[in-house]
């Protein structure tokens, strides 16, 4: 240990105790208009999953993001589970996914049998990288590997490179499922993520631009590939009086409650999203003369929903790691992380084949995502500033 991390460790340790208010990372923004919604729907006796919220929500959110169907369930997860099914993804295939990304991409393509096949980062904006990509599906094909799907995931709010991705998919014969989990909302060349590929999922996760508390959608224009969706999320169940299946399904819908709030926030996502902007212009001032930092992402927030924002710190420069900052902010209950850590590093992955070239590595070392959320007040927004600038002055 350093002189200077020792008296910072002796700084956390001899500092007097205070209580804070917890400042969360990016917690759900809900008021007055999700409560009506949510009550108005309890007083309709529509409690189940179905009713007319539900379907509603799936024609609404399908409408924004410009596909043809919507189908409402339990998590973004499920979306991807059953995407992949519908794609006739199984055991044997191999399905292509980044590296840089939650659990569940790569847990959902496991639940099929299937084999994630991990690709690294772009290190802009920390996607899937399509070169590798390419790289990746050429040595797999050529040993004679079947190819199930390509499930790129566009990481904190920003699409990934779909024209690249798509091309390579065509050219290969290989279906896209986006994982659209995080990016609701952002858009790519003018299309409104979720919207490529042959399907998309987006999640409604507690601590997503817009929640149901939990939740997601399934969205394609493709009739059929929508229908055999919902058809797996209601236990595959047939359409006869009696309970009839003649194959495993799933209890995946979303409940018609969940989805009345779905509703009211959509009804003000662009509203939050304005606000998660404004938040991440105020960092971008923050950091501006802060020499080996820069706003993770690149420049242009055009098309992103800047979901969450993270930093990329460069030790060398600054002198000081992210995982420091983190720990100050930690002390005074403003929380704070890491990307998502690489999912070839990840034990329960531990083996998995990759195309790995380290980017994600390094992005995963080096950056560390702020508290986002659209809900947060000018108050809670000082707060953190004011620790963020202490810790910087302390720097030389």
């Amino acid at each position: 240990m350093t002189t200077r991390e020792h008296h910072h460790t002796e700084l956390l340790a001899t500092a007097p105790a205070q209580v804070h208010e917890p400042i969360h990372l990016s917690p759900p923004d809900v008021g007055e208009t999700e409560e009506a919604a949510v009550l108005a729907a309890l007083r309709s006796g529509w409690v189940a999953p179905v009713g007319p919220d539900l379907t509603a929500f799936e024609t609404e959110l399908a409408q924004r993001v410009g596909v043809a169907h919507g189908v409402a369930l339990s998590s973004g997860t499920a979306g991807l589970h059953l995407g992949l099914l519908g794609l006739g993804v199984g055991p044997g295939d191999v399905v292509l996914t980044s590296t840089l990304t939650f659990a569940a991409t790569a847990n959902a393509i496991a639940y099929t049998g299937a084999e994630p096949y991990f690709i690294d980062a772009e290190p802009t904006t920390g996607n899937l990288d399509p070169t590798l990509l390419e790289r990746a599906l050429a040595r797999l094909i050529e040993a004679g590997e079947r190819i199930g799907a390509i499930v790129p995931v566009d990481l904190l709010g920003k699409s990934a490179d779909y024209l690249a991705i798509e091309a390579i998919a065509a050219q290969y014969g290989v279906p896209v499922l986006a994982d659209a989990a995080e990016s609701l909302g952002a858009s790519y060349r003018g299309r409104p993520a979720g919207s490529y590929g042959r399907a998309a999922i987006v999640s409604f996760n507690g601590n997503k631009i817009m929640t149901t508390s939990g939740g997601g959608m399934f969205l394609t224009d493709d009739a059929s590939l929508a229908e055999r969706v919902r058809y797996l999320s209601t236990q595959a169940r047939q359409p006869v009086v009696h309970y009839e299946h003649t194959e495993i399904g799933f209890n995946y819908r979303m409940s018609n409650v969940l989805a009345a709030l779905g509703r009211a926030q959509l009804s003000r996502l662009d509203e939050m999203i304005a606000r998660r902007h404004r938040l991440r212009c105020h960092y971008r001032t923050l950091f501006s003369g802060v020499a080996g930092v820069k706003i993770f992402g690149g420049e242009s927030d055009a098309d992103d929903n800047a979901w969450l924002t993270s930093i990329l710190v460069d030790p060398q420069r600054t002198g000081w790691s992210a995982d420091e900052l983190r720990a100050v902010l930690s002390a005074t209950s403003i929380e704070s992380r890491p990307l998502w850590k690489p999912m070839h590093l990840q034990p329960v992955f531990h083996g998995a084949r990759g195309e790995i070239n380290g980017v994600a590595e390094r992005l995963f070392a080096q950056a560390l995502t702020l508290p986002s959320g659209s809900g947060m007040t000018a108050a809670q927004r000082d707060r953190v500033t004011a620790v963020v600038r202490a810790f910087l002055e302390e720097r030389p």
